[in-house]
């Protein structure tokens, strides 16, 4: 089993930045894709970023391209997201997940092991 523990979260004020850290344990070498998903109050979660075991491919769902930065360090076992020019609309507990495809995808069903979440809370 892989355990995985948001942090970062907090509230903050529209322009600001912040940055989520996923912590991984256990079997962590069966990782490879690792992704950010977020849910905001009576929306489904929705995939925001996604990164391959190598740091050599990142994907973004378009609302945050420009914006958010994904990146990984594997000898820590630690997973970022770097979030800048917050919006109000980036509201949403953020999510870490991860999976054991090569490939990355933005499904939440490809992701074999989830997070509890950490709550951002942007301030217009």
């Amino acid at each position: 089993q892989v355990q995985l523990v948001e942090s970062g979260g907090r509230l903050v004020q529209a322009g600001g930045s912040l940055r989520l850290s996923c912590a991984a344990s256990g079997r962590t070498f069966i990782i490879y894709t690792m992704g950010w998903f977020r849910q905001a109050p009576g929306k489904e979660r929705e995939f925001v970023a996604a990164i391959n075991w190598r740091g050599s491919s990142r994907y973004y769902v378009d609302p945050v391209k420009g914006r958010f930065t994904i990146s990984r360090d594997n000898a820590k076992n630690t997973l970022f997201l770097q979030m800048d020019s917050l919006k109000p609309e980036d509201t949403a507990v953020y999510y870490c997940a991860a999976g054991r495809s090569i490939v990355i995808d933005t499904s939440a069903a490809r992701y074999d092991y989830w997070g509890q979440g950490t709550q951002v809370t942007v301030s217009s």
